[in-house]
């Protein structure tokens, strides 16, 4: 016993890290990424029609392969290894492939958090740190290239990190970080800026033997990011992309609001509450990146996702508190497995909504599927997965700015603007979601327009004949 007992405090501590781990690094990110709602979004089913026809042609696509109203027209698929990964995900095991990858992406995230954190500050600071993150994670947690981004997100950050405390720059094998995550989301561009700011401090007070090799990095850094499968185009399309016109019409990029997502304003309260009350002096490099990240959050609520993620690497580790000497062993990932497993065994069927409407699919008339059809927004993702060409879908920047502000001037029930669509593209049916209801019974109240199924996710109109046949003449 008395050999026992000086182990006794070791053991009980090491207890209480693994189960914190696999409670916070494998468990709540696994129930956050395996509910049914990361299906969610209309564009989840595009994705995977992309990385389908990849997979089929065996070539990344330079025209639109999928509309009608759009076909051959230049487009960049700048996120095509992410939609290869999610397209064969699908064909080998349908919605719980999909479930199964984003799952490993988020356990994969916040195992990295834990694993750097965990020298680097108190338990309770690393375990408010990852609840944080998973509040505003949340919301964003989708079957969409973004995910997979993420732990590449962390673990560059991490590298910068852990070269400025080392006092050299991360070694040069770190930009193949940089080559995958170039050709799988169009976020690649804050690699260079998180580079630079964390270099900045490393850089503040060192030699130039030192300067000389971050500026070494730096450049093999942009050389990496060159190495994208569309080339120059898919280094600029992101900025191609940020600058469109169109962009308020689309939620994710929305401006911030405590009415939209209220989690990402009291994290961040707490954030910065924590940082003034421990009197915590933040390096100015690091302050700019958070300042920078923080603005692009407030300005497009699609970047909080990316905020969150770099201040969960940068900020706990300047809080100070007492790190835990003991290190959760790492054999203790492989618990990851069976959930995994089990995820990819049991089915899963996406919940019926806009982006799953099932019931407005399955009612389509079959002398209509390959007839142009008007349909909302939303469902041209799930209209292109079930073969069938859209009017349009989630690739705003394919349509192009003048084409998707039209369209929703037709959403909003400009008959005008819908008359003139159905006379250039001989529209013969539409598809309209309830949220387009005044364009819905404008067109029913026409005469020339008969509805032939409903429900409550959306309405199918199909054009009466002798319109049909006027507007061809």
């Amino acid at each position: 016993m008395e050999t026992a007992k000086p182990n006794e405090p070791t053991t009980s501590r090491s207890l209480v890290l693994d189960l914190l781990f696999i409670g916070l690094a494998l468990s709540l990110p696994f129930g956050l990424a395996t509910a049914r709602s990361i299906f969610r979004d209309g564009d989840v089913s595009w994705q995977i029609a992309a990385g389908q026809w990849i997979l089929q042609h065996g070539r990344i696509p330079t025209t639109d392969p999928f509309s009608y109203t759009a076909f051959g027209h230049r487009w960049v698929a700048m996120e095509w290894l992410a939609q290869i990964i999610y397209g064969g995900a699908f064909t080998i095991d349908g919605y719980a492939g999909l479930a199964t990858v984003v799952a490993a992406a988020v356990i994969t995230l916040f195992a990295l958090l834990y694993f750097y954190l965990q020298r680097r500050t108190s338990p309770i600071a690393l375990t408010v740190t990852l609840l944080m993150a998973a509040f505003v994670l949340g919301p964003f947690i989708l079957a969409r290239p973004h995910v997979l981004a993420w732990p590449l997100l962390a673990s560059w950050t991490i590298l910068m990190l852990r070269a400025e405390e080392a006092g050299r720059p991360p070694p040069l094998w770190a930009t193949l970080l940089l080559v995958v995550w170039t050709n799988l989301h169009a976020s690649f561009p804050l690699a260079i800026f998180i580079e630079a700011a964390i270099a900045f401090d490393a850089l503040a007070t060192t030699r130039w033997s030192t300067i000389r090799a971050w500026l070494v990095f730096g450049l093999a850094s942009v050389g990496a990011l060159m190495l994208n499968a569309n080339g120059v185009a898919g280094l600029l399309q992101p900025f191609e992309t940020s600058s469109l016109a169109m962009l308020p019409f689309i939620a994710e990029w929305h401006a911030s609001s405590t009415a939209s997502t209220p989690y990402f304003y009291a994290v961040l309260i707490i954030g910065i509450g924590a940082l003034l009350y421990f009197g915590t002096r933040v390096p100015i490099g690091r302050l700019a990146l958070l300042l920078v990240m923080m603005g692009l959050a407030f300005l497009h609520v699609r970047h909080q996702s990316f905020f969150i993620i770099v201040a969960a690497c940068v900020v706990p580790p300047l809080l100070g508190g007492r790190p835990q000497a003991a290190s959760v062993p790492r054999w203790l990932l492989a618990g990851a497995l069976p959930l995994l497993a089990y995820r990819a065994i049991v089915p899963v069927v996406p919940p019926e909504g806009p982006a799953n409407p099932r019931g407005l699919i399955a009612a389509i008339p079959a002398d209509l599927r390959n007839r142009p059809v008007l349909n909302e927004y939303t469902f041209g993702g799930p209209l292109i997965l079930a073969g069938i060409r859209p009017y349009i879908d989630g690739r705003g920047e394919l349509y192009g700015d003048a084409f998707v502000i039209n369209y929703m001037d037709i959403g909003d029930g400009d008959m005008r603007a819908f008359g003139e669509a159905v006379r250039r593209y001989d529209i013969r049916w539409t598809m309209l979601s309830r949220s387009q209801d005044k364009l819905i019974k404008s067109i029913e109240a026409s005469g020339e327009w008969r509805r032939v199924y409903a429900d409550k996710f959306g309405v199918i109109d199909v054009r009466q004949p002798a319109q049909a046949a006027r507007s061809s003449s």
